[in-house]
């Protein structure tokens, strides 16, 4: 609810809560705290798993608290009821990310072993439940390659702003990035995280959002 009061000061006039967790978890109230302010969730891509797959089955990687979420068992329920839905937790795949731990070998032996079994099973979708996960996609893509496609929502996460955003949308825009500590290791982590091109897009370094501390 902070973070959402810190945007809304900043002039943001749409939000993206670009988290599985956090649209499970708190989605609904943000939307209540901030009335007519279009607010985008992010749910993992079980509707598109489910129309695309041809083996009557798909599998979700996300965080354990997204897969012990009810409105991820909603999503399934609603759009994933006629194939098998294999949920899998994966711990610390998050962190990973966000302490910049991408290429280590210990994860590639790690990732082989929750995606060999759901591959075994017939598995042809596989959902990364986490926006974390997509910057894992050149360890996953690899072992996943000819048995399975991950799915990401991103592309009509982007689809959904445009709309909402009106007529008026360019991709002139500016980049401002808030941290909630440690902003200096967000900014070193664009270029990591193959995000490099954006630092061209800044207003300035990013900074502390000291309003949430």
């Amino acid at each position: 609810m902070a973070i959402g009061r810190h945007l809304v000061a900043q002039g943001c006039s749409l939000i993206v809560v670009a988290c599985n967790t956090a649209t499970a978890a708190a989605v609904a109230a943000f939307r209540e705290l901030l009335p007519g302010l279009p607010v985008v969730g992010v749910e993992p891509g079980v509707k598109p798993a489910a129309m695309a797959s041809r083996s009557g089955r798909i599998a979700v990687l996300a965080t354990l608290s997204t897969t012990r979420s009810k409105r991820l068992a909603e999503l399934i329920r609603q759009h994933a009821s006629a194939v098998q839905v294999d949920v899998v937790a994966c711990d610390g795949w998050a962190s990973r990310v966000e302490t910049l731990h991408l290429d280590d070998p210990d994860f590639a032996a790690e990732a082989r072993q929750h995606l060999a079994p759901l591959l075994a099973a017939g598995a042809d979708q596989i959902v990364l439940g986490c926006t974390h996960y997509t910057f894992l996609r050149p360890v996953l893509e690899p072992l996943v390659a000819n048995r399975a496609t991950l799915v990401d929502v991103a592309d009509a996460v982007a689809r959904q702003c445009v709309r909402l955003a009106g007529a008026g949308t360019s991709s002139g825009g500016r980049l401002a990035l808030f941290a909630t500590a440690h902003p200096e290791r967000l900014q070193a982590a664009l270029p990591v995280l193959g995000l490099g091109r954006l630092c061209d897009r800044q207003t300035q370094a990013a900074r502390l959002a000291v309003t949430l501390m």
